[in-house]
């Protein structure tokens, strides 16, 4: 299945899952535009502070690229009936996405360290939540990753049965793009 439904002859329609899922992703739009405008909205306020962010932030930044290339190329090996191919792409994405996580909390450590709290000054309370909802929708994508990756064992991971990994692969991409807004967002109005 391709993602799409035909609805009469030549009129297309989206898969109604895909839509679902857009609709979830715009969302999540939503919800980080609402936290941006807050932000600037508190920081005009005058009682900011400068954070000096972790350089586990760069890292993980990388980390969180390197996934969305792993996981476009599952996709890819989808499209050409690889199956190992699908499942290695998968499996990497996975792993790099548990790096991520595990670096987003040493990044955390490392700001406690530096003396911002979650509780105290609203520049580093905003540096977590940020990071906190995106780790949350980052677990969510890893359920769909573990479900595509098992649908991959079970051979229904395939050129002929695309929707999911195609879903999966822009949820994923859609994460990537996210943390990297967030993260020139937080840097550049620091």
């Amino acid at each position: 299945m391709t993602g799409e439904v035909v609805l009469k002859k030549g009129i297309r329609a989206m898969h109604p899952q895909k839509f679902g899922l857009w609709l979830f992703l715009i969302s999540v739009v939503m919800i980080f535009i609402s936290l941006s405008s807050a932000y600037v909205v508190k920081k005009s306020v005058g009682d900011w502070v400068y954070i000096d962010f972790p350089q586990m932030f760069n890292i993980t930044s990388v980390i969180i690229i390197l996934s969305s290339i792993s996981m476009h190329y599952a996709y890819l090996s989808a499209k050409r009936n690889n199956i190992k191919s699908i499942r290695i792409g998968l499996a990497i994405t996975g792993v790099l996405a548990v790096l991520f996580v595990i670096g987003q909390l040493q990044a955390w450590g490392e700001l406690v360290e530096s003396g911002f709290h979650f509780v105290g000054n609203p520049a580093s309370s905003f540096v977590y939540v940020f990071s906190g909802l995106h780790i949350a929708h980052l677990f969510g994508a890893l359920v769909f990753l573990g479900v595509v990756l098992t649908n991959s064992f079970q051979y229904k991971v395939h050129s002929k049965s695309m929707l999911r990994i195609e879903m999966c692969t822009t949820f994923w991409h859609f994460l990537g793009g996210l943390w990297l807004y967030l993260y020139l967002f937080l840097v550049l109005n620091n």
